[in-house]
């Protein structure tokens, strides 16, 4: 017997629903707003993990994530991560495993458009390469207002909001 699942679209409030069924069983039901995440967490690949750390710390601050934990090679018994995000909650980890490759987008939300320009010029004095200067990208949307830099590994790191300028 295997689950399956439904997303549908709420007539109310317009936020996707979804839901798994086990078999003649409901067994989860969540309620995400259409900006709402469901990725927990992703880990980058990286060559130098203090670089990485230095460089994410640096970067992630501007819109409002920090290091939140870290991890050695002898307690994970493989290789040592460091975690950034909000509160207690990692949901970007580094890993010191090798360069990944290929390289990846990641793309962070910003609270306002300034924590965009606040990251992009971050990342630039930490030794990022600009790849999309702050402002809106209406070929994606009227309201995305994104910066994106080339990290030091290569990886396409940008910072995204959706909010009007104050």
């Amino acid at each position: 017997m295997s689950s399956s699942f439904a997303a549908t679209r709420s007539s109310i409030s317009g936020s996707l629903v979804v839901r798994l069924w086990n078999p003649g069983a409901l067994v989860y039901e969540r309620c995400m707003s259409e900006l709402g995440l469901m990725i927990d967490h992703i880990t980058l690949s990286v060559e130098n993990l203090e670089r990485a750390k230095i460089f994410y710390a640096k970067v992630l601050a501007a819109i409002g994530m920090k290091i939140v934990g870290e991890v050695s090679a002898e307690q994970s018994r493989t290789v040592a991560f460091v975690g950034f995000g909000v509160g207690r909650k990692g949901s970007l980890w580094v890993a010191e495993k090798g360069r990944q490759t290929p390289t990846t987008h990641l793309c962070f939300r910003a609270p306002t458009r300034a924590a965009v320009r606040e990251f992009h010029s971050a990342a630039l004095e930490a030794g990022a390469r600009d790849h999309g200067a702050p402002g809106i990208r209406p070929e994606y949307h009227p309201a995305y207002y994104a910066a994106f830099v080339l990290c030091p590994e290569e990886h396409n790191i940008e910072a995204v909001c959706f909010e009007e300028e104050p």
